[in-house]
């Protein structure tokens, strides 16, 4: 990697989720980038149309609006060669059996950045187990890696690349080569920000990694702890809001992450949790193991309180209201509502989903799907949703949900 942003060569990005491609319109704007992925429909829609495979506000304005250097092809060798920066952004999703991140995609682009542009920098952005950077070093023998964790919310992901409240990058603090290259890359996000002063660590790429895993572990304890607050206020006939609003007056505790639901989901927290829990096999902690299970215990105890609600029917039906955890979001994956769907059925409800973005008639693990609003909300004997939204008010007395806020 050429010293100086304004120095840089082609950039390529493996990955076009929330990630990758969120860094990839970031840098389009002062450089050649060159994005990879699976499926020529959505190289063609970013290509050809300038459309966002993904829902977020500020990806699809900057497509449209911004003059973007950016390409996007299901070839690797065309995207590898000639690049002297390559960023990873590949999915790494958790594997319960192995207790372990699926990261052979990471390694997958790896060797081929070896082969086809042996020279170029490799900055893995995919969230890896602790420790996985280094053994990867050893593993392949390249000599040219990194890692710069991301701190990115769903939907708003080139918003958080614009305003950064961090940068990270880890390298190797022995390799002079490898902390410069670091350095580099530092420079080269923060002058791509819309904001002053954002902090740059560089740091070795272990704590790098322990740094995003105990980040978002942190998160999820929080979003677990309000949960288990409105958990004690319903049970026990208080105000969760005068509850939570009283002890998030200390600024030391602040008012985020403080709206209760029916657990956390996504991308990150379940698996990130998971991982975290996995990496400390052997160290004394409560915790973490905690966290993970608090999720859990939530799910269990939405359910119930659901099925208190069907008391006296004998085949209730029960509506679930958006498989999304968030607004403007697409995401299904890891969604805590799935948790307590999987709960209701166990005790004799059938479930059924109004989910606008699949089709009506269709099915989802085994769910029937409704497209029409008026029809769900007439078949449902009691609707559950994990966020509040306006369409549900002429069901009002039908609706369980313990969103406060109506905000995610």
């Amino acid at each position: 990697m050429n010293r100086g942003p304004e120095k840089q060569g082609k950039i390529a990005v493996a990955g076009i989720g929330y990630v990758g491609l969120s860094l990839a319109v970031l840098l389009a704007q002062e450089h050649t980038v060159v994005a990879t992925c699976k499926h020529q429909s959505k190289a063609d829609m970013l290509n050809k149309e300038k459309r966002s495979p993904i829902r977020d506000a500020e990806i699809e304005q900057y497509l449209t609006e911004k003059d973007l250097r950016l390409t996007v092809t299901t070839d690797a060798a065309e995207a590898y060669t000639g690049a002297s920066l390559v960023l990873v952004a590949t999915p790494t999703n958790y594997d319960p059996q192995k207790n372990y991140f699926d990261t052979s995609a990471v390694e997958e682009v790896v060797r081929q950045v070896m082969e086809y542009s042996p020279e170029a920098f490799i900055v893995i952005k995919s969230t890896i187990p602790v420790g996985y950077t280094r053994s990867l070093r050893e593993k392949t023998g390249c000599k040219n890696l990194l890692f710069s964790p991301e701190f990115l919310r769903e939907s708003r992901a080139l918003y958080d690349n614009l305003y950064p409240k961090r940068i990270i990058v880890g390298t190797n603090l022995n390799d002079p080569r490898l902390v410069q290259a670091a350095e580099d890359f530092g420079a080269l996000l923060k002058s791509c920000a819309l904001c002053d002063n954002v902090p740059v660590r560089i740091m070795g790429s272990t704590e790098a990694e322990a740094v995003k895993l105990f980040a978002n572990t942190y998160l999820a304890m929080r979003v677990s702890f309000f949960n288990e607050l409105d958990t004690y206020a319903e049970l026990t006939g208080l105000d969760a809001q005068e509850i939570i609003e009283g002890v998030c007056l200390d600024a030391r505790i602040g008012d985020g992450y403080n709206n209760p639901s029916f657990g956390y989901g996504g991308y990150c927290f379940p698996k990130d949790t998971k991982q975290l829990l996995a990496n400390c096999a052997g160290i004394p902690q409560r915790l973490i193991r905690a966290t993970v299970e608090a999720n859990e215990v939530r799910k269990q105890h939405v359910a119930d309180q659901v099925m208190k609600r069907t008391a006296g029917k004998e085949h209730p039906v029960v509506g679930v209201y958006r498989l999304t955890m968030k607004s403007n979001s697409d995401n299904f994956r890891e969604s805590a509502i799935q948790g307590v769907m999987a709960h209701v059925k166990e005790q004799g409800a059938e479930v059924v989903i109004y989910e606008p973005t699949l089709a009506d008639g269709s099915e989802f693990n085994g769910y029937a799907v409704h497209n029409d609003l008026e029809s769900f909300l007439a078949e449902s004997d009691v609707i559950i949703a994990n966020r509040h939204h306006k369409e549900l008010e002429p069901a009002a007395e039908k609706l369980y949900t313990r969103d406060i806020y109506n905000r995610d």
